[in-house]
């Protein structure tokens, strides 16, 4: 009873194909292999004497259907059980050596199955990068480069073409997710932005398959993805394909590899050119010479009576143990159904697989290019072959590399329909690098513009990358702000350093120029050409007043003391040369002292001057008695004591802290600004304090003062000179406070000579003009100080005397 059940179970779970389609490509690897089996049997130097015998098994794409054949293969020669045995050195299975599968999934599967009974396994179509660990698949080869070295053209061909914003699809696999996982750590480097990453279902027989396709399609929609990168084989993309078709996905640009691009189930299905544009890469192959003509005689026997009953003969000496179904689809296969798939598959991998094995035996044998010794082999003895020795196949030389495989490079194909036919185009290839010939593809949108797949742009230099959305890759560039630099694609700028600067967007700093008053800018020559004008005019004022030093008109206003007003004054006009050039320290001391003392000194001279005319026209009773303390020598006293005090603040401004050197790299762009700081406010009040004292006592005693019309008016002079001085210095202070920059010097420079300018014409230039052009007028009586008075009578007029008239001086 248990026996019987046990029996039923196994029948039940017997596995077998879940679906009956034929597969063309299939039937042409299989037909390969019996071609390259065929022709090294027939050769005389490979294998002379020795035919090799084979079992062929359909996967199905199906790992349980897989393993069957290969338990059966690691049977005992000669008998239907596997040894379990600690020593396999000496075991005999049934076969020497396997070839494929095809599917890496299910290379994973037996890979690791063979190598524990040391059987060599070339595949000829098993990509992933995990089949590359020698360590875990000692006895795995293949006839093919890994997926590595694809995903790498991949991501070549898209940074070439500028499309940087992209979806990636994988089957439910290990193909799928193998090469999804591979891909998305090289793009990762390459700067391109993943949209969404999708995997499609390889069961497509499970009720949720339409369910995850419809939510594939429509992720291709909301993310507005325009490249699709499809990692898939050829069912589960004729699912996906089928599925954008039928919900009216616009069209795309469809990048994938040789697993769809050139199956016939892709490119059959109905209005498949509406998807887009399509290309991808194929590995680079050779035609095999004979091969279509082999598969055409194939077909022409099996269409003839005596090839069928040989074959009904031959199956009836099947032993009951052989695996297998029969391909109820084969019986109905013609020619014409494979020519198309017969044109563009892939056979040379098959074909270096065979004759890797086959070139292997050959050296295990000992055979010569005669014949070979009959003696028994073991499978791990080709192993040493597989790996050191190159063998030749297709008139090539191929060799397996480190990881087992052999590279090949692959072809660039673009699917190019005309007149709905389907024409592959080869417009580029990949080796050691990537080349596109772009004029052989027409790549275009439904508004005949080429496509765009960019979620940022490669930034320039100078240019930082701005994250924007939701996807931290996708960004965009802004330019580097100024004093910043960026010499190459990153996202953060560099500050320049303090003495340095940059222009917006910049790749490098640039060291700043110093900027301070030069003597050969324009608004420097305007000012020493104002100054020359000043310090002539006191110059000739001077030159005058001294060669009539000994007149009533310049003993009248001030003899010796003019000429010393005059001297300060051109002092004052020197000092101007102070804030032109290259500031320091040490000027920028000398500068306020210089200005305040030359001002106190010539404010000085009018405040005697002005005290003189006060006593005689506002006091003349006590005049008298005070005058020759205003005259003389006595003069010179007033004017030291004048002085004094000015003296004083300096030598406070020099403790409380004089006016130092600031170097300012804010202010200006481009330089850095040198200019002398006021470190103390208070002392810079006294100063000009002082001399603004000066000036409102000499103004207050003079600005009131009435003359006779027949008598010259100094103190009109007096009164307009300082009452210029006080408009300047008012707008001068406003603008010493407030500027910050080389418009500060110009506004002491300009405040100096103007004040000197003031004072020459208003009061030196009058008289000078009376010297030189009416001499007459220079008389005792005509600068004597007089007021003008109320009438009176005549005893009074007799019995008062005009006032005295100004000792000279």
């Amino acid at each position: 009873m248990l026996n019987s059940t046990l029996t039923a179970l196994i029948t039940h779970v017997t596995p077998v194909c879940s679906h009956c389609r034929l597969h063309v490509d299939g039937l042409i690897w299989a037909l390969g292999m019996k071609f390259a089996i065929d022709q090294i049997n027939n050769s005389t130097s490979l294998l002379p004497g020795v035919k090799l015998g084979y079992d062929m098994y359909d996967t199905c794409f199906e790992p349980a259907v897989t393993l069957q054949p290969s338990l059966l293969f690691l049977t005992q020669n000669s008998t239907t059980g596997i040894g379990v045995l600690c020593n396999y050195s000496d075991y005999q299975p049934r076969v020497t050596a396997v070839i494929g599968p095809y599917m890496s999934s299910l290379c994973l599967l037996t890979a690791k199955l063979f190598s524990f009974f040391w059987i060599p396994q070339v595949s000829y179509g098993a990509t992933s990068e995990k089949l590359s660990n020698t360590e875990l698949y000692p006895t795995f080869y293949r006839a093919v480069p890994s997926d590595k070295s694809l995903m790498e053209a991949v991501v070549l061909l898209l940074t070439k073409l500028g499309w940087n914003w992209i979806a990636v699809i994988g089957s439910d696999d290990e193909y799928g997710r193998g090469a999804q996982e591979q891909f998305l750590n090289i793009a990762e480097n390459h700067s391109i932005c993943i949209a969404f990453e999708g995997i499609i279902p390889t069961d497509l027989a499970d009720p949720n398959a339409k369910h995850y396709l419809e939510y594939t399609i429509n992720l291709i929609n909301s993310t507005q993805v325009n490249i699709i990168v499809l990692f898939s084989h050829s069912l589960s993309a004729q699912a996906l394909l089928e599925h954008s078709i039928r919900m009216g996905l616009s069209k795309r640009v469809w990048i994938g590899t040789e697993t769809w691009l050139l199956s016939d189930i892709a490119t059959s299905i109905p209005n498949i050119q509406s998807i887009g544009i399509v290309l991808g890469f194929i590995m680079k192959t050779s035609p095999l010479p004979g091969f279509q003509d082999y598969v055409a005689h194939l077909f022409t026997s099996v269409e003839q009576e005596d090839f069928c009953q040989e074959s009904r003969e031959l199956n009836q000496h099947l032993s009951p143990d052989t695996l297998g179904t029969r391909c109820r689809q084969c019986d109905h296969v013609s020619l014409q159904a494979v020519l198309p798939s017969l044109s563009r598959a892939q056979v040379e991998p098959v074909h270096v697989a065979v004759y890797s094995v086959a070139h292997a035996l050959h050296r295990a044998l000992g055979c010569t290019q005669h014949q070979c010794p009959r003696a028994p082999i073991r499978p791990w003895q080709l192993l040493q072959f597989l790996d050191t020795f190159p063998f030749e196949a297709n008139g090539q030389q191929f060799r397996f590399d480190q990881s087992h495989g052999i590279s090949s490079g692959y072809k660039l194909i673009f699917w190019s329909w005309e007149n709905d036919t389907l024409q592959y185009l080869f417009v580029g290839d990949y080796g050691e690098s990537l080349y596109i010939n772009e004029s052989q593809m027409e790549l275009h949108t439904k508004d005949f513009k080429e496509p765009t797949a960019e979620c940022f742009k490669q930034c320039k230099p100078g240019q930082v990358r701005q994250t924007k959305g939701f996807h931290h890759c996708c960004y965009d560039c802004t330019d580097c702000p100024e004093n910043t630099w960026n010499a190459k694609d990153s996202s953060t700028c560099t500050p320049c350093l303090q003495h340095q600067w940059s222009p917006a967007r910049s790749t490098r700093c640039y060291d700043r120029s110093e900027r301070y008053l030069f003597w050969t800018e324009p608004l420097t020559i305007a000012l020493l050409t104002l100054m020359s004008i000043t310090m002539s005019l006191a110059c000739l004022a001077a030159v005058l007043f001294l060669k009539n030093l000994e007149t009533p008109l310049v003993q009248a206003s001030g003899g010796k003391l003019s000429l010393f007003a005059l001297l300060t004054l051109l002092l004052l006009c020197l000092s101007c040369c102070l804030y032109i050039g290259k500031p320091s320290s040490n000027i920028c001391m000398i500068q306020p002292m210089v200005y305040v003392l030359c001002l106190s000194a010539c404010f000085s001279t009018f405040f005697i001057k002005s005290l003189e005319i006060t006593l005689v026209t506002e006091f003349p009773h006590c005049a008298p008695t005070f005058l020759h303390w205003l005259t003389q020598r006595r003069a010179w006293l007033l004017v030291a004591l004048c002085l004094l005090p000015e003296c004083l603040i300096c030598l406070g401004y020099l403790y409380l802290g004089p006016d130092y050197l600031v170097v300012d790299y804010k202010s200006l762009p481009t330089e850095v600004l040198l200019l002398c700081n006021t470190e103390s406010w208070f002392a810079f009040a006294l100063m000009h304090g002082y001399n603004g004292c000066l000036g409102s006592a000499c103004f207050l005693c003079t600005f009131m003062v009435e003359t006779s019309a027949k008598k010259y008016n100094f103190a009109r002079g007096i009164t307009f000179a300082f009452l210029i001085y006080f408009i300047v210095f008012i707008f001068f202070v406003a603008v010493f406070v407030t500027l910050k920059t080389i418009l500060r010097s110009v506004a002491q420079i300009g405040t100096m000579l103007v004040i000197s300018l003031g004072i020459l014409v208003t009061y030196y230039i009058p008289k000078c003009y009376i010297i030189m052009l009416k001499p007459h007028l220079n008389t005792v009586d005509y600068f004597q100080n007089s007021i003008e008075e109320e009438p009176e009578d005549s005893s009074t007029r007799d019995n008062n005397p005009d006032p005295p008239s100004p000792a000279p001086q």
